[in-house]
């Protein structure tokens, strides 16, 4: 294997491929960092940083007993152990971690592992290496566990069983990690973006960048306009309307901006309720036609459009009114209030104070108030509920801040009827439109929740609360399972209900009461040859479904198909993508990725791809060791060291530009679906 493919796989610090003059900029950086934390050394002028800042200068903050270990290997043996380094000793101590020479690197990360410095490393050293390894990759490892390797490692490089490993012995144990023979049979499953190649980075694009985005956001972008254009003809309408209107003469412009404005929010006020009528959307989500045309994936994007959209109304509406409309009123020509506009406050010119006391006003300047907050609850840093966070702030963050928050709602319906019962300027009840608008979305969204709450839940939790999840059964499943992750005090309450009937032996559990399921953009695979499923931590679970529906849906044309022709609709290839920071994650799907490689041994099928962000990329020296005892593990035991299922965990995070690329050079021609 060529030195230099090995160097890339024992990088010591994080240098793009620049060249020279990139090598220099990296130094000044490092420079910079130990000019800051500097002071001068007792006895001489000299500038020194202390040995703790080590990490900090060469970029290893995050991993400081790495860094510590690093400094002891760099320094060596019979060296007097000063508590500080100069920054002559840094810059030769970054030569040597940047220099491309393969022997220099390895012995190096050689007197990395050797605690004791005497040319060997010992079984107890490999186990100290192994958990210094995963404690800086963030991995959870038993010291029962770390002996095991360590043994693995020893039985696999001391031959001769002297107890030992030398630096010959010991490359071999990463050069394993890029090997592609047995010992890296997983290889051949991993699809070819794990390595980089330039043979499969690019490829001739057959669409213009214009037809790619029109036959990706056409929906949306119809739907978009469609809105727009509704909401453009309405505030045009009322604003002609009330241009010839004779309080105009009083009020000019800024009533015609505000009428106009208004009847855009009776309509927004209406529309916002329809994307989260869930049960609504999955029965048009049925109709091919309707789903063809209508985007019912973006439903919640959607939603936020038309907020955004009734935002904009209320400040054009109310502030108009406020800031224009009511000063006017109160301040202009009597003479002239008494000729257009005084048989609406009962010919009595009002001062701005008693306007701002009318019913009209007081209801709106509520409204406003109670909009205001569910809006500012429903951005995102509200819904996050940060543990940094000080405990008082958290109270008022998080999920059911936001949920509970949101349901101001039902008194801001109320308001707005309320409102729109006492307009200025008209007795005419045909031009009290407002309840037209919004009485069927209404009707629609409360029979919707009324049904959610007596069809689901669990009463021996909590009466009222409910929560959804996603389905990880297969549609071909004779039973429906779903996975819970406990997190906050409803789930915790389900889990403790569960675990008690559980080890009690319990002949009856609690009664769980579904309604759905619900329709989810996942849904529409069956519409691909491949499929892609990308998820991010517990955001993976419906995916589990669709790829039991892949599996089973080929066995079963397969058992019934003797002539070779496909009988199906439907994808004959997935690709499962998890992304997750955290190695307990794992846990959650562990028997389901076990039993889809059982099922499908070859991955002719199915490939599910793990990355763990938590441990640095491949190829980074922190990783290295993990690296090369996941590879020398799954070669004799067929399992992933960091998953402990037969999947393989990649590091750090996917490069998606490659993903995308090879898997569509892959399957040229085929249609690929991406969830």
């Amino acid at each position: 294997m060529p030195d230099h493919l090995f160097n890339e796989w024992l990088r010591f610090l994080n240098v793009d491929d620049g060249g020279h003059d990139h090598l220099m900029d990296q130094w000044k950086e490092i420079e910079k960092r130990f000019d800051r934390l500097a002071v001068t050394s007792n006895g001489s002028d000299q500038h020194v940083v202390k040995w703790s800042d080590f990490d900090f200068c060469i970029g290893m903050k995050q991993s400081p007993e790495f860094a510590k270990e690093l400094m002891r290997a760099l320094r060596g043996i019979g060296k007097d152990p000063k508590n500080y380094v100069t920054k002559g000793e840094l810059y030769s101590y970054w030569l040597r971690l940047n220099d491309p020479c393969y022997d220099s690197r390895i012995k190096i990360f050689f007197d990395l592992c050797d605690r004791n410095m005497d040319g060997k490393i010992s079984d107890i050293e490999v186990k100290e290496s192994i958990l210094l390894s995963a404690s800086t990759n963030k991995l959870s490892m038993s010291h029962e566990e770390a002996e095991d390797y360590a043994s693995l490692v020893m039985e696999f490089l001391d031959k001769e069983k002297r107890g030992y490993i030398e630096i010959s012995e010991f490359e071999t144990l990463f050069r394993i990690s890029l090997a592609k023979g047995p010992l890296s049979a997983n290889r051949s499953r991993m699809p070819r973006n794990s390595f980089p190649n330039s043979a499969y980075e690019t490829f001739e694009e057959p669409s213009s960048k214009a037809e790619i985005l029109f036959r990706s956001h056409w929906r949306r972008g119809w739907i978009v306009l469609l809105w727009l254009a509704i909401c453009v003809v309405l505030f045009t309408w009322k604003f002609i309307q009330y241009r010839h209107r004779t309080a105009f003469e009083v009020m000019g412009y800024c009533l015609s901006t505000a009428k106009g404005a208004a009847e855009t929010l009776k309509f927004n006020m209406a529309l916002v309720l329809l994307p989260v009528c869930r049960n609504t959307i999955t029965w048009l989500r049925n109709n091919r036609r309707v789903n063809s045309v209508i985007p019912f994936n973006d439903n919640i994007n959607f939603h936020k459009l038309i907020a955004g959209g009734i935002v904009v109304g209320v400040i054009l509406h109310g502030g108009t009114h406020l800031a224009c409309d009511f000063p006017r009123i109160s301040s202009s020509d009597t003479s002239i209030f008494q000729q257009t506009i005084a048989a609406g406050f009962g010919y009595h010119q009002p001062s701005y104070l008693e306007i701002l006391a009318t019913t009209e006003v007081a209801t709106g300047i509520v409204m406003v108030i109670l909009m205001a907050i569910a809006f500012s609850l429903a951005t995102k840093w509200p819904r996050r509920q940060s543990p940094s966070l000080p405990r008082s702030v958290r109270h008022v963050t998080g999920y059911n801040t936001f949920w509970y928050s949101h349901h101001l709602f039902i008194p801001v319906y109320a308001l707005l009827i309320i409102h729109s019962m006492f307009l200025f300027l008209t007795d005419n009840v045909a031009e009290k439109t407002t309840w037209m608008y919004i009485a069927i979305p209404m009707v629609i969204y409360a029979a919707e929740r009324i049904l959610r709450a007596i069809r689901s839940g669990c009463f021996e939790v909590q009466i009222l609360k409910v929560h959804p999840f996603s389905l990880t059964s297969g549609p071909e499943d004779e039973y429906l399972s779903v996975h819970i992750r406990t997190l906050g005090d409803w789930s915790y309450q389900i889990y403790n209900l569960f675990q008690e009937r559980t080890l009690s032996g319990a002949k009856e559990y609690p009664k769980i009461y579904i309604d759905g399921p619900y329709g989810a953009a996942s849904q529409d695979h069956v519409k691909y040859d491949m499929v892609v499923l990308i998820g991010l931590g517990i955001g993976a679970t419906p995916f589990i479904s669709i790829l039991k529906d892949v599996v089973n849906g080929i066995k079963k044309e397969q058992g019934n198909n003797h002539n070779g022709c496909r009988l199906r609709k439907g994808p004959n290839k997935a690709y499962l993508y998890w992304v997750t920071r955290e190695q307990s994650s794992f846990d959650w799907f562990r028997d389901i990725m076990k039993e889809t490689s059982k099922s499908d041994q070859k991955q002719s099928v199915v490939e599910v791809h793990n990355f763990l962000t938590s441990i640095y990329q491949e190829g980074d020296v922190r990783s290295a060791f993990i690296s090369a005892i996941q590879a020398l593990h799954y070669a004799k035991h067929g399992v992933d060291i960091i998953s402990r299922t037969p999947v393989r965990t990649h590091f750090a995070r996917p490069n998606w530009f490659s993903v995308f690329s090879k898997l569509a050079w892959r399957h040229r021609g085929a249609k690929i679906g991406i969830h």
